[in-house]
């Protein structure tokens, strides 16, 4: 990602650089804060039964306090605004949701009615803004960074205007749409000095990082090959239990012409507006919505460059309703040696299990756990490992670590960078699904190919 850079933009950091800095961040989000407790010598006598100790003062919430917007207020938009009241409400954060943005004014109107009450003090309303444009919000100067939940088709255009508004940016998976969109989101955010963190938040698991560290001394040797799945089954078939919306009315409460925008127009639907998810115009389907949770933590542990080939298998076989695949299989080659195979599902539940192939041992990395194995020739050479890891509330840390970058300007956990290589298989994948054949990619030129 070397594009021009303004006067006052960050370099960017190196991979070492960037490995120190990620290291030691995830380190600090996934350690267990103490409030320490001061020694006081022993009181000349004990105080009577009646008497109870001292009820301890409740440790200080991070500060500065951290002012936001939220463009998209659906389930996922509404989640993350109600996990981040939680957050301030616990004294784990110190954030306020002072505007959202949403083109449909019955979701504007009741999130701004809940924000108003959850996040006021005292018995008194806390002011937020409600907006139909997210232009309108980005014009707000208390606003420090914008959570952007909208659609998949608008991730990408919101996310390079916050930062041309100078918001720091916290973008819903996949980070854009197509690949194009996420070339143009990279040269934006290298150009500027914003922070941009991608929601994959698997990258906070523990797991992951100790992976990472034993690949990185040669634990396992060179890691060969890796698989990994998400995998999900229903009766009545996936994203259907989005709730179709009748009471919204183009004209009268939703703005259909601004929730297509860069599509351009489309008639309005109701199962479209509801659930964009399983068609192809507006989602990467399987691929964008569920397997770049698990491909994302596993590129950033193996650390092997970038992909240089993808192809992808599938097909509707079982809800035939679904424009969309509810079958997908993808073989990825990186220009690091290493090949991973990726399984999705929304017709079966069953996946395969997560592991790291290497030379002399094995990584798995299943539950709470960083299993190596040796390969059986090496057995007298390496011994076996496991490590666990205590459960981590995965999607507060990363919504945690955005906010700490914001304070302290330091890299976050998810960036573009790792964004932009889940893209390329995104992208590559979902042309070879409906393309057929594979398709290849030039690190040298940032250019795709069919093979």
């Amino acid at each position: 990602m070397k594009a021009k850079q303004a006067s006052n933009s960050r370099v960017p950091p190196s991979r070492r650089d960037f490995l120190k800095d990620t290291t030691a961040l995830t380190a600090s989000l996934l350690a267990a804060p103490a409030l320490a407790q001061q020694q006081t010598p022993p009181p000349a006598a004990a105080p009577p039964p009646q008497e109870k100790p001292p009820t301890p003062a409740p440790p200080p919430r991070p500060e500065p306090l951290v002012k936001i917007g939220v463009v998209g207020i659906g389930g996922m938009g509404r989640g993350h605004c109600e996990s981040l009241v939680g957050l301030h409400k616990e004294g784990k954060e110190n954030v306020k949701i002072v505007a959202v943005c949403d083109v449909y004014k019955m979701r504007v109107d009741s999130t701004v009615e809940f924000l108003s009450k959850e996040q006021g003090e005292n018995g008194q309303p806390f002011a937020v803004q409600g907006h139909k444009d997210y232009h309108e919000l980005l014009k707000n100067p208390e606003i420090q960074g914008v959570l952007v939940a909208a659609p998949e088709h608008w991730h990408a255009q919101v996310a390079i205007d916050a930062i041309r508004a100078g918001k720091d940016v916290y973008l819903e998976k996949p980070m854009t749409l197509r690949l194009d969109d996420a070339f143009a989101l990279w040269r934006e955010q290298r150009g500027s000095d914003r922070i941009v963190q991608v929601g994959t938040q698997y990258v906070t698991l523990p797991r992951y990082a100790e992976a990472r560290r034993l690949i990185k001394e040669g634990a396992i040797g060179h890691p060969c090959s890796s698989q990994t799945s998400y995998c999900r089954n229903s009766k009545s078939g996936e994203w259907n239990y989005y709730a179709i919306e009748p009471q919204a009315v183009p004209g009268e409460n939703l703005d259909w012409a601004a929730w297509c925008g860069p599509l351009g127009p489309i008639p309005f639907d109701p199962l479209l507006f509801a659930r964009w998810r399983r068609y192809k115009r507006t989602s990467t389907g399987i691929i964008g919505d569920l397997l770049v949770h698990w491909m994302t933590p596993m590129i950033w542990a193996l650390d092997v460059g970038w992909p240089v080939r993808v192809t992808a298998t599938g097909g509707h076989y079982v809800d035939k309703a679904m424009e969309n695949h509810d079958q997908v299989n993808i073989t990825i080659q990186f220009e690091g040696e290493h090949t991973m195979e990726v399984l999705g599902s929304t017709c079966n539940a069953t996946g395969v299990e997560t592991m790291i192939r290497g030379h002399k041992g094995n990584l798995y990395l299943a539950g709470n756990s960083c299993e190596m194995r040796p390969e059986q020739i090496f057995a007298d050479e390496l011994e076996p490992k496991t490590t666990k890891f205590e459960s981590v509330p995965d999607q507060d840390l990363l919504r945690m670590n955005w906010l700490h970058c914001i304070r302290t300007r330091e890299p976050n956990l998810s960036p573009v960078e790792l964004g932009m290589k889940v893209m390329v298989i995104v992208d590559l994948a979902t042309r070879s699904l409906w393309e057929g054949g594979s398709f290849g990619f030039s690190p040298a030129s940032m250019t795709s190919f069919q093979v």
